[in-house]
């Protein structure tokens, strides 16, 4: 149900459209965990204004709560996050809700509030798994019949990879359950291997509904079908992942092979363009997540391209004070560190940047916009396209035109600028236009409710990276080689980030969809199943990091001086690996039950209550430098 205060969002004709539709593919009223469905009083607010102002202009007849003509119409135009809500059992939509790529290292684990786009592809892919998982505990025959004699090694290979639950762990109460249901119409209980043909998609939704219904935790899973789903599910996000930090990777490997000077002022310069600029975009965007997904949930499709417009001129208008900022940039810097000449230098690099925030604005909006609509894959189409050809352009301006040190920021312009546009051509020519209904006026009204709504989370973004980037700014007071050594050592250690990241993304969409199915042994074995998955990444990030200590500096750098830094400081990077690792997925694990606040308050205590006060102290007091900031970073993703 909508929560106190808020006006449920709804029109006619589109939701009996909606629910038909939803009707039509299950027998259950629930298609989602309820842990994707929370609604915002403000969204609520500023959709029913937006409604309002459209009304003229459309077709639909939209009514609210508040305005209760006392027709008879009114039970059937019940409002469609109720029809989500509604059911006893819910099927696995593996929607990964959320999903915002681009993220270097949160601090904060947040939630979207509003339900994820439920498709045609969707639908399908729940009911595979769906059959699957009633084929493995033996409700369904199987797919395929076992041959009458096995050899050895595929018996020990059945053993060790089938998914199948075993017989003699089944609960005896299934097939009492379900053989008693006056629901069925075959006898899929047969225990003869051929058995009857698959049941038909309506057919597979009335036996996961007795499944699921029956009794509590009926059906079970085995940790091979997880660390099979798993695996599905985090390996494209872990490539998006990586694709998206590869455009910065690539300016820092580009630099680096010029000097010193100008890998610590790329190092300083990405430190404030972070604080200052794209963790407030990334952060006001957050409120898409919330106003797309409830907009598009409920039927009203071109609302989610009007919030699209509201949201990018409210981003660009915001980049006036901060281009100037950026403008003045060297300056202020060098009011702050020592280094004159890597603050000049960092500078000019941010002047430069300045002629690609736009994109970055247009861009973040954009990922919301397609993220509302299911269309996961757009984004990641978008950066195996730009990340490639941001490799070809720090080529071409820094070498082949010989710009130098402003080629690599000329390279970040280019493909900053180049990924809204191509997230553009992927909406106009294949998907996602159904959103769009053209340029707009009303873009410019109701600007108050949505800055109330974006405040939070541009907060929560900043606190997400403000600790990891005073970090560089203490190292600048090191000098210009431990500035180059930790702009080595946070590229390093980010890039390593984005594998479980996305594995906790993974867990968490999982987790949520076991337990909405009332499936909650398979989602506790489904935690347990990501919590090793995590402590193997952990475990190879840790040996890759120290068995490479000699080489990876010199990827980076031809600079002596600062390959023997890194190399210093990376064992204590590579011990802290079990525990981001781990830290990443308990996390994603929270967000899938819906505490992700106990993680956030973890997480804010540990850093800047233990870590930052520990970096301090052994970096500056006991003179360890580099080592003693990573030393208080350790200890408290430890704590």
């Amino acid at each position: 149900m909508s929560p106190a205060g808020a006006q449920p969002i709804r029109a006619k004709s589109r939701h009996h459209r909606l629910q038909e539709h939803v009707l039509e593919t299950t027998t259950s009223a629930s298609l989602l965990s309820t842990s994707y469905l929370a609604t915002s009083p403000i969204a609520q607010q500023i959709l029913a204004r937006d409604l309002a102002e459209c009304s003229d202009d459309d077709e639909d007849e939209v009514k609210f709560d508040s305005e209760d003509d006392g027709d008879d119409n009114d039970d059937s135009e019940e409002d469609f996050s109720t029809t989500l809500h509604g059911g006893a059992a819910a099927h696995l939509i593996s929607r990964p809700s959320g999903t915002i790529y681009g993220t270097l290292r949160p601090i904060i684990a947040s939630q979207v509030q509003g339900s994820p786009a439920v498709n045609e592809r969707d639908l399908a892919q729940s009911r595979r798994e769906e059959r699957s998982l009633l084929r493995d505990n033996h409700i369904l025959p199987p797919k395929h019949r076992r041959p009458f004699r096995e050899s050895a090694l595929r018996q020990l290979y059945r053993r060790i990879f089938s998914t199948k639950v075993h017989e003699s762990g089944c609960d005896s109460d299934v097939g009492k359950a379900l053989e008693s249901s006056p629901l069925l119409q075959h006898d899929y209980l047969s225990e003869d291997a051929s058995g009857p043909p698959s049941p038909s998609p309506s057919e597979t939704d009335v036996l996961w509904d007795c499944a699921t219904v029956a009794s509590s935790n009926i059906l079970k899973t085995t940790w091979q079908r997880e660390a099979k789903t798993l695996a599905q599910y985090s390996g494209p996000l872990i490539l998006t992942f990586l694709l998206h930090y590869s455009v910065q990777i690539t300016s820092i490997f580009t630099v680096g092979r010029i000097g010193r000077k100008e890998l610590g002022a790329v190092s300083l310069a990405a430190m404030t363009s972070n604080v200052t600029c794209y963790c407030v975009i990334q952060g006001l965007s957050t409120c898409l997540d919330t106003l797309a997904a409830q907009a598009f949930g409920s039927g009203h499709k071109k609302l989610v391209g009007l919030q699209l417009q509201r949201l990018t001129y409210m981003l660009w208008l915001l980049l006036i004070p901060i281009a100037t900022l950026w403008w003045f940039a060297g300056r202020i810097l060098a009011n702050i560190i020592p280094d004159q000449d890597t603050a000049a230098l960092a500078g000019l690099y941010l002047r430069v940047l300045i002629l690609g925030t736009p994109g970055v604005a247009a861009f973040e909006s954009g990922k919301r916009f397609v993220q509302a609509q299911g269309l996961f894959h757009a984004t990641t189409y978008v950066l195996i396209i730009g990340a490639t050809l941001n490799v070809l352009a720090n080529w071409f301006f820094v070498f082949k035109l010989e710009f130098g040190f402003l080629g690599a920021a000329c390279a970040v312009v280019f493909t900053q600028n180049l990924l809204p546009f191509l997230l553009f051509l992927y909406v106009r020519f294949i998907d996602g236009m159904e959103c769009w209904n053209g340029l707009t006026r009303k873009a410019f009204t109701n600007w108050g409710q949505m800055i109330r709504l974006a405040l939070p989370g541009m907060i929560m973004v900043l606190a997400q990276y403000f600790a990891f980037e005073v970090l560089t700014l203490a190292a600048s007071r090191f000098g210009s080689a431990d500035l180059a050594a930790q702009s080595i050592l946070v590229t390093c250690t980010s890039t390593t980030f984005n594998i479980p990241f996305p594995l906790s993304i993974a867990a968490s969409t999982r987790v949520a969809n076991l337990i909405g199915a009332k499936l909650t042994d398979a989602a506790r074995t489904s935690a347990k199943v990501a919590l090793f998955a995590g402590c193997l990444v952990g475990l190879f990030n840790m040996t890759l990091l120290s068995s490479l200590r000699f080489q990876l500096p010199y990827l980076f750098t031809r600079d002596d001086e600062v390959a023997a830094i890194v190399s210093r400081v990376l064992p204590i990077c590579a011990a802290m690996q079990l525990c981001d690792s781990a830290a990443a997925i308990s996390h994603g694990l929270l967000r899938g039950i819906g505490r992700q606040r106990i993680g956030s308050y973890t997480n804010l205590c540990s850093y800047y209550l233990v870590a930052l006060p520990i970096s301090f102290a052994t970096g500056w007091v006991l003179g360890w430098k580099l080592e003693g900031l990573w030393f208080g970073v350790t200890i408290g993703l430890c704590v």
